[in-house]
């Protein structure tokens, strides 16, 4: 009987010991699998702070309320967050003027996103992700414009165009369009459809999906002109990043990792199927 005790107690021994060996086998798996955010450099640890646009536009953002995770790039912000290993109550936003968030300096985000074209000059001043979308740059106007009716480059030479200052749709203004007068600048989208209501331009320019939006909610009789040529081949949109910014790479690989597994076509197919078309001008 001692003997049959002693393997007994042995047996237990080895068995604890085994199950030991188990619970530190799969605490281990489960921290390996859970995502870890500790070595993610971010402005207040344990939380990523996000930038974006004041207002921000549907299809990009719905209701101006990117917390919601709803509009392409509220969705894209927190699927960017889950890839980084935050949840969606550790995601914190803040506003920035366009300018603001791509002029060099210290940031108080730790990405923003609101339609940054991606582009050698900006480079200079801030980092980009690799590119979540890619658009085209599209005229819009009001009926009974002047640019009402116009089919091609040509016919808005004459005209007065306008789009919002330091980006691609204003570049493609001098680029593409080439107008007799310079093209007009204002500080944001706001202010330029201000001006297409009340006559001070004849027609604006800006990506296709904010054009469709424009032209469906904000504008009286809003009309699409046409995209412009030369840049069907789509503007790039990137994250920006403070330059030389740690989370770069991580939040590029994240970008490039929902591209990969199909999570940013979906978003692209739920948030913009319906600004998809616009007629390419001659």
């Amino acid at each position: 009987m001692a003997l049959a005790t002693s393997k007994k107690s042995v047996l237990r021994t080895v068995f604890a010991a085994f199950a030991v060996a188990a619970t530190i086998a799969l605490a281990a798996c489960s921290t390996s699998a859970a995502p870890n955010t500790g070595d993610l450099q971010t402005i207040t640890a344990g939380k990523l702070t996000i930038g974006t646009g004041q207002p921000a536009y549907e299809p990009w953002v719905v209701g101006d309320k990117p917390e919601s995770g709803k509009g392409f790039e509220a969705a894209v912000a927190y699927a960017v967050a889950a890839k980084l290993g935050f949840a969606k109550k550790d995601v914190v936003w803040v506003r920035t003027t366009f300018d603001e968030a791509i002029a060099p300096g210290v940031k108080n985000f730790d990405f923003n996103l609101q339609q940054y074209s991606i582009t050698d000059e900006r480079k200079r001043s801030v980092d980009f992700s690799s590119p979540y979308y890619s658009t085209t740059q599209t005229v819009i106007t009001t009926a009974g414009s002047k640019a009402d009716g116009v089919t091609t480059v040509a016919g808005l030479k004459g005209l007065v165009i306008g789009a919002a200052s330091g980006t691609t749709s204003y570049n493609a203004i001098g680029d593409v369009i080439k107008p007799t007068a310079a093209g007009q600048a204002f500080n944001s989208n706001d202010d330029a459809v201000a001006a297409l209501k009340s006559g001070q331009i004849d027609a604006l320019v800006v990506d296709l999906p904010t054009a469709l939006y424009l032209t469906a909610v904000e504008l009286d009789a809003g009309k699409i002109v046409g995209q412009l040529p030369g840049t069907t081949a789509g503007d790039q949109f990137g994250l920006v990043l403070d330059k030389g910014s740690a989370l770069t790479k991580k939040v590029t690989a994240a970008v490039d990792a929902l591209r990969a597994d199909g999570t940013l076509a979906k978003l692209e197919t739920k948030w913009l199927a319906d600004y998809a078309n616009a007629p390419v001008l001659k």
